[in-house]
């Protein structure tokens, strides 16, 4: 497990493209050691941010697209195409600009799926593609894991004091009664967290700098679960000078 690193940019807006030029580096230094790189994505407005900073940069063709695994560590259980869901928005902001293998695209089963509104079956099906892609084990390694947090340091769906922080069966559960709409998710545990090279932790906002102060010192991950999320490698905070206030 890593000790965090914070690193603290003046603007969203520069959060944003900073988290795109880290993301474009390490996927291309992942291709040129290992051949492929596994990223996991994340939604929220500076997630989803980041990805648009991916698609403008002009170093984005610095990365093989067609050798990059994509994955996210939670979604909304909502029909396919829903605008609320990670997927959707990742979607619109950067993976259509992209020429990706759609055989490498892994986006969690919809509630319209095959698996219809059993958020236990989607799970499971989701932790059968991980584990399919994952040469032996339960989880790939991810290059890097995106994580936006909420105010409440909520990571993934993975909410304070909710049944799903102890899971521990799975790599993906269902999450019913998220007290964050919508109630039902998909979401990865800790340990497919754990398994990320780095783990990246993404915030903006003064709403969020009292979480993400607990986060950064240890805190009590019942209580702040972005505590809990750490990379094999590394562990980096990314945040903004409102975000960062309470450091």
């Amino acid at each position: 497990m890593s000790d965090p690193l914070v690193v603290v940019h003046p603007s969203p807006d520069v959060l944003a493209h900073a988290v795109a030029g880290r993301l474009l580096a390490a996927l291309a230094d992942a291709q040129a050691q290992r051949g492929v790189a596994h990223v996991s994505l994340t939604g929220g407005t500076i997630g989803t941010k980041a990805l648009a900073a991916v698609a403008d940069s002009p170093a984005r063709d610095s990365v093989d697209w067609s050798r990059v695994h994509v994955w996210w560590s939670d979604e909304r259980f909502l029909p396919a195409g829903d605008p609320e869901r990670n997927a959707t928005q990742a979607e619109e902001a950067l993976l259509r600009h992209l020429p990706l293998d759609p055989a490498l695209v892994h986006v969690p089963p919809a509630i319209d799926g095959p698996d219809g509104d059993d958020p236990d079956a989607a799970a499971a099906r989701y932790a059968a593609a991980l584990a399919a892609a994952a040469d032996g084990a339960e989880v790939p390694s991810f290059d890097v894991l995106l994580l936006g947090m909420g105010p409440d340091g909520h990571v993934a769906s993975l909410f304070p004091r909710h049944p799903g922080l102890a899971r521990d069966d799975s790599s993906v559960i269902g999450v019913r009664e998220s007290p964050k709409p919508p109630p039902v998710r998909l979401s990865f545990t800790f340990g497919a967290l754990a398994r990320a090279r780095q783990v990246w932790l993404v915030a903006a906002g003064a709403e969020k700098a009292a979480a993400v102060a607990r986060g950064v010192a240890g805190g009590d991950v019942s209580e702040t679960p972005a505590a809990g999320a750490h990379g094999r490698e590394a562990t980096v905070w990314l945040v903004d000078r409102a975000a960062a206030t309470d450091l």
